[in-house]
């Protein structure tokens, strides 16, 4: 949905909070037109949202400008589907799907409307495309902008997928891209906006929210949504379960993309892979006999707990790189 005429040069100012709040639920309530409606939606002072007898599972991500997105890297379009993307796939690593999310917004006062519906276009438009709808949030004024999104997802409590199940002899397996959103950050950092397929992967991943469910149902016994890195959230894995996960490099698959921009730049594409973040990947354990699932790739064993938590072909894995909010 694009901006209607005239919003380009309305503001945050000059409309006030509840008219915005009025044309984002506009917006919102368009986009999951076709998606079950919560007993309460947003507008009160909750959300209410059917439950029957499953445990909630709720996620919570913040994004500052300037540190997470740049409104000259991105547009508001796609920073809003990157944020609801990025929430939402904490949900999936999990073993379930979203099906609501929350918005937390704060933005200078002169911020277009324009740049607001179409930020709200992208969230919506992500989250419906996972089957979640936008139920509510809060709108404030900020010196920057700033996004919360907490996505929320339900599943019957045997069923979740923690990250503290991995045990020695599983098998490691990935779904989803990795390395590609490093390699378009390289790309934008230098000025240049192609190739493409890289700067496209920086500015919103590309998830199918349905592959935590599919992993859960064929026996994942540990999950992690790879936001830091592969190296750093396999990492989690590792600390939470106890072991040392060892990752075959000639495994992890390369794509034609970052091979070429890593020659570009004097690069190593497996750098990328093993630290770089932002595509969200979805890294999952299963025991060793298990068919994997359709679209997860074998790519190293769980081992005995040694000094390190991570390997890559039995060698420790490199240490930088990774995303650290403090670094």
């Amino acid at each position: 949905m694009s901006a209607t005429s005239g919003e380009s040069e309305l503001t945050l100012q000059s409309v006030g909070e509840f008219e915005i709040i009025t044309r984002i639920r506009e917006i919102t309530n368009a986009q999951a037109q076709d998606l079950p409606k919560p007993i309460v939606d947003s507008g009160d002072d909750s959300a209410v949202i059917a439950m029957s007898k499953e445990d909630l599972v709720v996620s919570v991500d913040l994004f500052v400008e300037g540190r997470h997105f740049k409104t000259d890297w991105a547009t508001a379009l796609e920073i809003g589907r990157r944020c609801a993307a990025a929430a939402m796939s904490d949900i999936c690593a999990m073993g379930t799907a979203p099906t609501s999310i929350l918005v937390g917004l704060a933005a200078p006062a002169d911020t277009s409307v324009a740049f607001i519906r179409e930020l709200t276009t992208g969230l919506a438009h992500e989250a419906a495309g996972a089957g979640a709808r936008v139920v509510g949030g809060d709108l404030s004024s900020a010196d920057s902008i700033v996004v919360s999104v907490t996505a929320i997802g339900s599943m019957k409590p045997k069923d979740v997928v923690t990250r503290s199940g991995a045990q020695v002899g599983d098998v490691v397996a990935i779904h989803g891209r990795l390395g590609m959103a490093a390699a378009g950050l390289r790309v934008l950092q230098r000025g240049l906006r192609s190739p493409r397929v890289l700067v496209d992967a920086y500015r919103y991943p590309e998830i199918d929210y349905s592959a935590g469910v599919r992993a859960r149902t064929a026996g994942a016994k540990a999950m992690a949504d790879v936001s830091d890195g592969l190296v750093a959230d396999l990492g989690h894995i590792a600390a939470a379960s106890g072991v040392t996960i060892d990752i075959e490099s000639a495994s992890l698959p390369v794509p034609e993309a970052l091979t070429s921009a890593a020659s570009a730049f004097g690069a190593d594409p497996l750098a990328w892979i093993l630290t770089g973040g932002d595509d969200h990947a979805l890294a999952a354990v299963f025991p060793s006999n298990t068919e994997l699932p359709q679209g997860f790739v074998a790519i190293g064993i769980v081992r005995e707990q040694a000094d390190d938590l991570v390997l890559v072909d039995s060698e420790p894995a490199p240490s930088e790189g990774g995303f650290s909010h403090f670094g």
